[in-house]
């Protein structure tokens, strides 16, 4: 019997963005990027999908969130928090800014000293 072999990324900002997250886990020691590295692998079904209703919920006003998938613009927020994430549909930067937060995309945020003191949502 045949085994089916796993078919690699054909996206190359995606492929980059988890060797990222690896390199960034393997020299500071920090098991959250590699968790999020890993979530990212899985197929993008299984990604994570939040709404900015979820955000509000479970969010603390002034925290960083790291999102491993897309952030959907669904909801309102009035919380300044920093959501760092894979993608994010239109609507949900603008309301993400209109509540005095900030998106990064995971890239950037590796480029610019990440901090271990941020949260995987999602």
């Amino acid at each position: 019997m045949a085994s089916i072999r796993k078919t690699p990324t054909t996206n190359k900002v995606l492929f980059d963005t988890i060797r990222d997250l690896k390199k960034v886990s393997a020299v500071s020691g920090t098991n959250v990027f590699r968790a999020v590295a890993e979530k990212l692998s899985a197929p993008a079904s299984q990604r994570a999908a939040v709404n900015i209703s979820r955000i509000e919920k479970y969010a603390e006003e002034g925290e960083t969130l790291i999102v491993p998938g897309k952030i959907l613009g669904d909801g309102l927020l009035s919380k300044k928090v920093t959501v760092v994430a894979f993608s994010a549909s239109l609507g949900a930067i603008e309301k993400i800014e209109k509540a005095g937060g900030k998106f990064i995309e995971i890239r950037e945020y590796l480029k610019n000293k990440p901090s271990a003191k941020i949260r995987i949502m999602g």
